[in-house]
């Protein structure tokens, strides 16, 4: 069991920071939308929100980044940041195809945008953005 634990510890952990950065970006984006925002406006900003808060949590207890220099950080983080906008393409289509396109319920395609969106985070995060320099990409899959 301890084992399967420390196998899985990444994916644990990722898995529950990955919870608590989704219910800051349905908190953030359902106040906006409260608010009467744009819908893309409130996905944007929410993102933006969210992005700075799983940078943070990513580096330090899920991958263990070994950034540590001005350089190496600046890096990683326009790295992540790079990765983030590919999947805010893919919120917003996924937003204006079943809000704007469908007139469905805002909150409820914010939900499966999100599941769609973390799958997608973590295999970038994990291949690319937070990498073990010495580890080759087939250890890694």
């Amino acid at each position: 069991m301890i084992q399967s634990i420390k196998q899985y510890k990444a994916i644990i952990l990722y898995i529950l920071f990955g919870v608590l950065t989704t219910m800051i970006n349905l908190v953030s984006y359902t106040g906006m939308i409260y608010l009467h925002w744009n819908v893309q406006l409130s996905v944007v900003l929410s993102w933006l929100i969210t992005v700075l808060s799983a940078y943070l949590t990513n580096r330090k207890w899920v991958f263990n980044s070994k950034a540590t220099t001005t350089a190496e950080l600046l890096h990683e983080f326009f790295a992540f940041l790079s990765s983030r906008l590919l999947t805010l393409i893919l919120e917003m289509v996924i937003i204006w195809f079943g809000v704007q396109l469908l007139k469905q319920n805002p909150l409820v395609w914010k939900l499966i945008d999100n599941v769609v969106v973390v799958i997608f985070n973590y295999i970038i995060s994990k291949l690319f953005v937070f990498k073990d320099k010495n580890t080759h990409i087939e250890e890694t899959v």
